[in-house]
């Protein structure tokens, strides 16, 4: 009875050994039958080096009033009695996994946001690159271009504050127009509950978002940048709002009336007939603080003598980030100095229809003529597309009539990108380096 009763622990460890190995066979075996994607699942969906904002729920705020919310509808998709774009609200400014290589950069789908999420890409670039430590500067430029995940949230916060901040007049210099005012500064931030307090009607046709939001209002900029910090997941999400969000923002700090008059049209909506990937209306409203549709410098007075001459306000002032436009044989949209020539070597591009950023790792590009006769320029589009290109300037302005022919055969077989350069470097010389990812 001893014996017995002492195996009988034995003869159970080994039955549930044996069920155990078996619930393991199947298991095993049932992942070999699953598709290599769903086996890798894991791996695949959540990568190491990702991580998760906090959500912190809104709280407090000023409810959106029936009459701002209807105005700010129209004002920015030109109706609120019709559904407006979905990609507006199914599109964050996402940012790449950290520390690898384009890590700098966002991802955005390729719709009506794209002009947009680019000009924040700009922005962001302006302070990965410039706006940095002196020790972060001795590590080098490329690794300031695979920026840790503590940078990312750093640069999108202080690009979100800087755009919302200069479209309140913070920035004075590019934003008054011919007044110089003593008034402080009102940021508006837009940010949405649970709550909608506007119901649909045959007047208001609810999106989810616009009718739901909180108004939080800021006189100085570093109270901004600590509240865009606390909620940034609502811009940063993918699939989020992030971009309607910050549009909304720039739209309520700027005020109604100011964006109607930058529009020059009483009537005139900002995305209202925009083109695949936005107007350029919205570019120069990210970069400057005003949705001009002009891209000269200063003010063109417009008319003939059988009528009144009517000013057109284009830049007023030397833009930090430029923009260069390339849309085939169409010159009438080339932007003026200001914005070809800006106080850093970076350039949001509009490349036949195709929102994209240009940009040089070196301050002193366009203050130095010598560092301008042979460089790098980097291209990186939302959509993940990646080149690097030399620009030589040398042969420019000394090339004899010999060269002529050469350099207009050259320009028929240039891409649209090389053409798009050569609207600021003229008769450029420009290589491509290695293999560009597209």
């Amino acid at each position: 009875m001893t014996e017995s009763a002492s195996d009988m622990p034995e003869e159970k460890e080994a039955a549930n050994m044996t069920s155990i190995c078996g619930k393991q066979h199947c298991k095993e075996m049932r992942k070999d039958k699953l598709p290599p994607y769903l086996r890798d699942r894991e791996r695949i969906l959540y990568p190491r080096n990702t991580r998760t904002l906090p959500k912190v729920p809104v709280v407090g705020g000023q409810p959106i009033e029936e009459e701002t919310c209807m105005a700010l509808r129209a004002l920015v998709f030109g109706s609120c009695a019709i559904p407006p774009k979905i990609e507006w609200t199914r599109t964050g400014l996402t940012l790449r996994p950290y520390g690898q290589s384009l890590a700098f950069g966002l991802r955005t789908p390729k719709n009506t946001t794209r002009g947009l999420v680019s000009a924040v890409q700009a922005i962001m670039l302006k302070h990965f690159l410039f706006k940095c430590d002196r020790q972060d500067l001795h590590a080098g430029f490329e690794a300031l271009l695979k920026p840790s995940y503590d940078r990312q949230i750093e640069v999108l916060t202080s690009a979100i504050s800087e755009i919302i901040w200069r479209c309140a007049g913070g920035f004075s210099a590019s934003t008054c127009t011919n007044v110089v005012s003593n008034t402080v500064p009102k940021a508006v931030v837009a940010l949405p509950q649970d709550t909608p307090y506007l119901q649909h009607s045959v007047q208001y046709f609810q999106d989810g978002l616009t009718e739901t939001l909180h108004l939080f209002e800021f006189n100085s900029l570093e109270d901004l940048e600590i509240f865009i910090k606390r909620y940034l997941y609502l811009f940063h999400d993918e699939g989020g709002p992030g971009a309607k969000l910050l549009l909304y923002s720039a739209v309520l700090s700027r005020g109604f009336s100011k964006v109607r008059n930058d529009l020059e049209d009483p009537k005139a909506s900002i995305l209202g007939g925009s083109p695949e990937e936005g107007p350029i209306s919205i570019v120069i409203f990210i970069l400057t603080g005003r949705a001009s549709p002009h891209l000269h410098n200063g003010v063109l007075h417009v008319g003939d003598e059988n009528t009144y001459a009517v000013p057109q306000w284009g830049i007023l002032t030397r833009s930090e980030v430029g923009f260069l436009i390339h849309e085939g044989d169409n010159v009438s949209k080339q932007p003026g100095s200001r914005l070809k020539t800006p106080s850093l070597p970076i350039w949001v591009t509009l490349c036949l229809g195709h929102h994209g950023v240009i940009f040089n790792t070196n301050r002193e590009l366009l203050r130095n003529y010598h560092a301008e006769r042979r460089f790098e320029v980097q291209y990186f589009t939302c959509g993940g597309s990646h080149a690097t290109l030399t620009v030589d300037t040398r042969a420019s302005g000394t090339s004899g009539v010999s060269n002529a022919a050469t350099m207009e055969v050259a320009d028929i077989a240039a891409t649209p990108l090389e053409k798009l350069i050569r609207s600021k470097w003229q008769d450029a010389f420009i290589q491509w380096n290695g293999t560009p990812v597209m």
